[in-house]
């Protein structure tokens, strides 16, 4: 496939591949090229396909231009979200189910979607969840990185790389929710939901592919990790190192540092 750029650098991390663009819309329109490619390719050779889409601000230029992306037939689409707050009421414009349907389901209409409730009782939510998840393998995941280096709610205190569940009842470390304020999704940390509903790393990672959009200087420190730390639950993300097929997209702000390859 020909872009009108290309990345700056493109290297690889143990089984990661990483390419780095310009600019945070570059980036985002980079990813959203390859998971549509990926996705008309994948629609090509069977009936349907399952995804998993991340509900964060560093999601939005990818969404916004995948959801302009042509060729896709979105009906043969299952999509999934990966996490959810406790507790917020439907109509919160905080709950992740809120901000997927405003900015990718509304506007594309996914054949079949599946909302996490999270007002419903989490121990029944999770099994009905992982269920639902469990139906048929999982074609992609596109997914972001946290400033503490979570994959979905897996904040390091909790992250398991062996967690025998499919969906957990997860309690949000202060630097997690710290990021939602800084998000601009909450006013207050106080405001900030202490627990959530979340997909698993071995969940997560059951993916064929994984496409990991990561934009933005304040995921230096959880880039940095990811790239030159250990593969450990202290930094979840770096998991993402030893998957068969998973691409990250960084741009200039969220890994200024010199390529460390290996």
């Amino acid at each position: 496939m020909t872009r009108a750029f290309s990345a700056e650098k493109a290297w690889a991390k143990d089984r990661l591949l990483i390419q780095q663009y310009a600019s945070r819309d570059e980036l985002g329109r980079a990813a959203a090229e390859d998971v549509a490619e990926a996705m008309r390719e994948k629609l090509k050779m069977q009936e349907a396909i399952r995804m998993v889409f991340a509900a964060a601000p560093s999601q939005n230029e990818f969404l916004h231009y995948l959801v302009r992306a042509e060729g896709i037939d979105w009906k043969r689409v299952t999509a999934f979200h990966m996490d959810e707050y406790i507790g917020l009421g439907a109509g919160a414009p905080q709950r992740f189910s809120h901000f997927l349907t405003m900015r990718l389901f509304n506007q594309v209409h996914p054949g079949t979607i599946h909302l996490i409730d999270g007002s419903a009782e989490p121990v029944e939510e999770c099994k009905r969840y992982a269920a639902l998840l469990q139906e048929a393998p999982l074609d992609m995941v596109c997914l972001g990185i946290g400033e503490n280096g979570h994959i979905a709610f897996n904040d390091p205190p909790v992250a398991d790389f062996e967690d025998p569940y499919i969906v957990k009842r997860a309690q949000l470390d202060d630097l997690c929710r710290q990021q939602q304020v800084h998000d601009g999704c909450f006013e207050r940390l106080e405001d900030v939901p202490e627990h959530a509903l979340t997909m698993t790393i071995p969940a997560l990672v059951s993916a064929e592919k994984l496409f990991c959009i990561v934009p933005g200087a304040a995921k230096r420190n959880a880039v940095q990790g990811v790239l030159e730390g250990a593969i450990s639950p202290s930094c979840p993300a770096s998991i993402l190192r030893t998957h068969a097929n998973c691409q990250l997209y960084l741009d200039r702000e969220s890994y200024p540092g010199e390529i460390q390859g290996g």
